[in-house]
């Protein structure tokens, strides 16, 4: 800062001044323009910073929980908050956002109150799968939460979905109990069918968990996954089923598991267990070990399928699931889990799906890079 004082009774014609030299002139010129050049520099770059607009944006927070329901405009925009509930009632599942474009599904969960305990000391494991009644090979999962009934979730998932299917489908949401070793158990689920939501309004609610929608009950198998990088051999160690599916006419199977290896989309090395007669709970304990080089183990599925042997007509599948970088959910952990301990087998149950549905997610996920262990 520079202070400039004059002085009224001096008189200017009196004093004596020398003339300023040409070159001194020029050189306070350029210095007055590098000095007025930086000055603009420094008000454009803190001024000159816009905020994103309203309408871009998505916050968990954006609505405070005493807000009513508020008329928005294209892309629509549903934020279910609620202040906590004021009752200790049953399970609550606390939504957050659900915004819909033309073909986009933004669907966020925020938290879980007062949750059912399903371990044995009194807590339980949760987590969330989101899916669309329309599409239902495409699910969604939220991270597990350990030792907790009262979650928060802060996740949010996006479906592409075309506008014609909005008032035929239905969003489920449905909170399980995770299990290391044995089958995660489900604890409730929300359904909130997209023809019964106020696509013009703002919506604020707390949704009670009821029972789950009993879905046709395929089986469950057990089995381990081992891989040794610096060999490269897959260890799959098929061990047992249970309640699988009736197939035959008098209320049992014939069944036997089909292993196959997939490398990028194609069936690549296949092998099979025997069959176990008159049974809906076959015990295996049999090993294949498949050579997987470590540069291809992250293109690499693992189909495991039950068959029930028929031998008159065509072997009928009984169901399927898949592991690797392309899974999901208990699959994809038990494949990461694998990745992560080298040389360790590892074992766990894992429940069957249709195999119509496991076929459409081989032929349409992409690949999710997991980190590899060193060999």
């Amino acid at each position: 800062m520079f202070l400039l004082g004059f002085n009224s009774s001096v008189c200017l014609c009196s004093l004596n001044v020398t003339p300023v030299p040409k070159w001194a002139l020029i050189t306070v010129a350029v210095a007055v323009a590098i000095l007025l050049l930086f000055l603009i520099c420094i008000i454009r770059c803190c001024c000159g910073k816009k905020k994103p607009k309203k309408k871009e944006r998505v916050s968990f927070h954006a609505v405070s929980s005493s807000t009513t329901a508020s008329l928005v405009h294209p892309p629509f925009c549903i934020l279910l908050l609620s202040p906590s509930p004021q009752s200790s009632g049953p399970i609550l599942l606390h939504l957050v956002t659900l915004c819909i474009t033309p073909l986009k599904l933004k669907v966020g969960v925020k938290q879980a109150a007062e949750l059912k305990a399903m371990d044995s000391g009194g807590t339980s494991d949760p987590y969330v799968i989101v899916y669309l009644t329309s599409d239902m090979k495409k699910r969604y999962e939220t991270k597990v939460y350990r030792k907790t009934l009262n979650p928060v979730f802060n996740e949010s998932f996006t479906f592409q979905v075309p506008q014609a299917e909005v008032p035929e489908s239905t969003l489920v949401m449905q909170i399980y109990d995770f299990n290391r070793f044995t089958k995660h158990d489900i604890i409730g689920e929300v359904r909130l069918p997209l023809a019964s939501v106020s696509l013009q309004h703002v919506i604020e609610q707390w949704s009670d968990l009821v029972a789950a929608s009993k879905e046709e009950q395929l089986g469950e198998i057990c089995f381990s996954l081992r891989y040794v990088p610096s060999t490269g051999k897959l260890t799959v160690l098929i061990l047992e089923a249970k309640k699988l599916k009736r197939m035959d006419s008098h209320g049992l199977s014939d069944p036997f598991v089909k292993v196959h290896l997939i490398l990028n989309r194609k069936k690549w090395k296949k092998k099979t267990t025997s069959v176990k007669k008159n049974t809906l709970s076959p015990y295996f304990n049999e090993v294949f070990v498949f050579e997987v080089p470590f540069n291809q183990i992250q293109n690499v599925d693992v189909v495991i399928s039950v068959w029930d042997h028929d031998k008159v007509t065509k072997n009928e599948p009984i169901g399927k699931l898949f592991l690797g970088c392309r899974a999901t959910g208990n699959q994809l952990r038990h494949w990461s889990d694998m990745l992560s301990n080298p040389r360790r087998p590892l074992a766990q149950w894992h429940s069957l799906q249709p195999p119509d549905v496991v076929d459409k997610a081989l032929g349409l996920k992409s690949h999710l890079k997991l980190p590899l262990p060193p060999r």
